[in-house]
């Protein structure tokens, strides 16, 4: 008997250090087989108390009266597949004829109640089949990345989404994007994120940060462009816009339209290109977009005018040819002068972070959800990096980036630092890295 006592002690001692410390460990051990206990021994009731029901067919209600039996119960949705996760659960249903996803949308928040989870996602999966997505815990609180391989030669994970999904930034998918926020709301945490997966890709970065470099001057090893003013950054984009009109013309003499190509491969972006003449991706980081913006002067005017002309255009034409667009910014709004929203229109993937105000939620998220923008406004200043993500589609959710120190992504940037691409175009930008201090002599 005290032995027994001693184990159920050394049990909840282990749970409670678990549920603290590790709580994808607790889920797995503990959370997990007591939430599929909860989820299955109410099925019927729980379903039917949140009205997610629907009456019999009446054959079956005639069936019953003929053969005398208790009245037929209402239909419910059919499980067609459970899959634990590290996070929480998912279940997929087939809706019962009568029932609509949006249905099941409305009960999200009855059902984690009632089965006692930190949340419950439904997506739609087909025409009568949606997906309830469960976390047990809250997965912002310790925020850990999933170890998964991303499909595509141009997709990392930079975060992770409150469903436990890892959020993938495609830049096939979305070329362009637009990061939004206040001061310590996560911005640059994201862009190191962002830094840190790319690097080991074969990719270019090009940076543009006029706060002298001190985001992005750490990371010199692996950046083929840098600048830290707006003088430079004019000259930067000048050689960009270059490199992206020779593109295109390598693009047009390869792309197969000459007689006999296959039709298959013609193409009419550089991922159509046979590998051996597919040129190198570049993604351009800009830092802080106000300080391209702003002007004191009308030479200041002049230089700001052609600048943004060269962004312009580089949104609108770049994706074909694998030159991508990252730019962050505590405001993007008509305010910082002409040609901002002729811009900010081109930047699909939108992120904002914690806004002190509506007005600047709805110049990154306006045009996507008002739900989204509601999200932005409450994110507390405490969950630093947290951030909602979307797109033109409509869709988004939240997300949030680990905690990643400067110093970590600049190691990591000095690691593959050979795989830095030489273009020559962009040659005269190219950062010297700084070296080491030597260690000091010994007297």
């Amino acid at each position: 008997m005290t032995e027994l006592l001693l184990l159920a002690a050394v049990l909840v001692v282990f749970a409670l250090i678990s549920r603290a410390k590790a709580p994808a460990l607790f889920w797995t051990l503990f959370g997990l087989p007591a939430a599929l206990y909860r989820v299955f021994g109410s099925w019927r009731q729980t379903l039917e108390a949140c009205e997610l029901t629907v009456a019999p067919p009446w054959w079956r209600v005639f069936a019953h009266k003929v053969a005398g039996s208790e009245t037929a119960r209402p239909g419910l949705p059919k499980v067609r597949g459970i899959r634990p996760t590290k996070t929480g659960l998912r279940l997929r249903l087939r809706l019962a004829a009568g029932l609509a996803p949006d249905d099941v949308v409305k009960s999200a928040e009855r059902l984690r109640h009632a089965w006692a989870m930190h949340a419950v996602y439904v997506t739609e999966l087909g025409p009568g089949v949606v997906e309830l997505r469960m976390t047990g815990f809250d997965v912002f609180d310790q925020v850990r990345m999933p170890r998964r391989l991303v499909p595509g030669p141009l997709s990392v994970v930079v975060a992770l989404r409150e469903d436990g999904l890892p959020y993938v930034r495609d830049y096939q998918a979305k070329p362009h994007g637009l990061i939004l926020g206040a001061n310590q709301s996560g911005k640059s945490m994201l862009q190191r994120c962002l830094i840190k997966a790319l690097a080991p890709l074969d990719v270019a970065l090009v940076g543009i940060d006029c706060k002298r470099g001190v985001e992005q001057g750490p990371f010199a090893p692996r950046l083929s462009a840098l600048a830290t003013t707006p003088d430079e950054a004019d000259g930067l984009l000048d050689a960009l816009v270059q490199e992206m009109e020779d593109l295109f013309d390598l693009l047009c003499l390869h792309q197969g339209i000459s007689p006999g190509t296959a039709l298959e491969d013609i193409t009419s972006d550089i991922w159509g290109l046979p590998k051996h003449l597919r040129p190198v991706p570049i993604v351009v980081l800009v830092d802080e977009i106000a300080e391209l913006f702003l002007v004191a002067t009308s030479v200041d005017t002049k230089r700001r005018d052609h600048i943004v002309t060269q962004l312009v255009r580089l949104a609108q034409l770049s994706r074909a040819v694998g030159i991508y667009l990252e730019i962050s910014g505590q405001r993007f709004g008509a305010e910082l002068g002409k040609g901002a929203t002729a811009l900010r229109a081109q930047l699909t993937n939108r992120i904002a972070h914690r806004c002190n105000d509506k007005q600047t939620a709805d110049m990154g998220l306006g045009d996507i959800s008002e739900l989204a923008v509601q999200a932005a406004t409450s994110i507390p200043p405490q969950r630093a990096g947290t951030a909602v993500a979307g797109d033109s589609s409509g869709e988004w959710t939240r997300i949030r980036t680990p905690k990643t120190s400067i110093g970590e992504v600049a190691e990591v940037c000095r690691q593959f630092a050979h795989l830095t691409p030489d273009l020559p175009a962009l040659a005269p930008f190219r950062p010297v890295p700084a070296e080491a201090p030597a260690p000091a002599e010994a007297s």
